[in-house]
């Protein structure tokens, strides 16, 4: 029997100019669904776990469409409520060279964001589930979301299910103050915690020291001490934090720490030349989880979700179409790109 993770957010209509149009310049846009959580689903169903998306989305034909974009990678959407007005859109406009990318959000009202306690049925989505993930993003829509996901951590806690929680700091949607005290709180519930650079600063206050993310400088010592007070603070099991050097909006090196309490594990470094760097999170996320629940040691769960995510930036769109084994082709060192025939 696969192995099953179900994860809770929004999903959003992503409307981008072609290329690399500036708004501006625009006379149509792309469409992409995507949104942190519902990226990771599909990651996982890419990789063959048997992955669920809970969501709330209005009972309309955009509604259809965005349910039809997770059914289509195999991510089982039976527990999605469907009810009020609209979903949420994003503008995205992607950077290149010096000139970095853009998003302009139109999601007030959304379904999801007037959802309330008692509109998800947790314990049937949960069950034969080992896994529940959602990220900060969730929460920050409202008060009310902010239950709901309290609501999904006490009825996956009881249930027995690990629970990872991408940080994930937007300050378009909430204040540092705020974001502090509702993640706060459901740290309690929390096993696992993936962060940035910014956000184990932005939400709890813990600054890596000597790093500078806008001139691209990394101090691994600075994020050893970040890991370690993320992990003491809430009791965790695990730390996993991205590390992003950016050269531009086109070149960033890429790669990652895991701290277990006992161990720091570093990744292999990426150059990467990007095509879209959204979900890049979202994406090595779920590389995380896909190997630590199918039973990985640490080391392979952190070369894993890095080489994962470097192949998002990849691909245009929220989501990461890769399988199992074109992540492993790169982890073994072939970062060729040579035509696969």
């Amino acid at each position: 029997m696969s192995k099953r993770v179900v994860t809770f957010g929004e999903i959003m209509l992503r409307l981008s100019p072609p290329g690399y149009l500036r708004f501006t310049q625009a006379n149509s846009f792309d469409v992409v669904y995507g949104g942190g959580e519902a990226n990771v689903a599909v990651s996982l169903a890419n990789f063959g776990i048997d992955a669920a998306f809970i969501t709330k989305l209005p009972k309309n034909p955009i509604g259809d469409a965005a349910i039809n974009e997770l059914r289509r990678y195999g991510v089982d959407t039976r527990y999605i409520a469907r009810g009020g007005s609209r979903i949420g859109i994003y503008f995205m406009e992607k950077g290149a060279s010096v000139r970095p990318s853009k998003v302009v959000y139109d999601r007030a009202h959304s379904a999801i964001s007037e959802a309330k306690v008692g509109d998800i049925d947790w314990k049937a989505a949960f069950e034969g589930a080992e896994w529940f993930h959602f990220t900060g993003i969730t929460p920050a829509l409202g008060d009310n979301v902010a239950e709901l996901v309290e609501e999904g951590c006490k009825v996956a806690k009881e249930m027995g299910l690990t629970i990872s929680c991408d940080l994930n700091y937007r300050k378009k949607l909430w204040s540092t103050e705020k974001a502090g005290k509702v993640m706060g709180n459901l740290m309690q519930y929390v096993n696992i915690v993936i962060a940035n650079e910014e956000d184990a600063e932005k939400v709890f206050g813990i600054k890596a020291p000597d790093s500078d993310v806008i001139a691209g400088e990394l101090n691994l010592e600075g994020y050893k001490y970040v890991a370690r007070e993320l992990y003491n603070r809430f009791n965790l099991r695990m730390v996993a934090i991205t590390l992003r050097e950016s050269m531009s909006a086109s070149d960033n090196n890429w790669s990652g720490m895991l701290y277990d309490g006992k161990e720091y594990y570093f990744s292999k470094k990426y150059k990467l030349h990007i095509v879209d760097r959204v979900g890049g999170g979202d994406s090595f996320g779920a590389g995380l989880i896909y190997s630590l629940i199918t039973g990985k040691d640490p080391q392979y769960a952190l070369e894993f979700a890095v080489a994962a995510s470097a192949l998002k930036h990849t691909i245009e769109g929220d989501a990461n179409h890769v399988s199992v084994e074109e992540v492993e082709t790169l982890m073994k060192g072939d970062a060729s790109g040579r035509v696969q025939r």
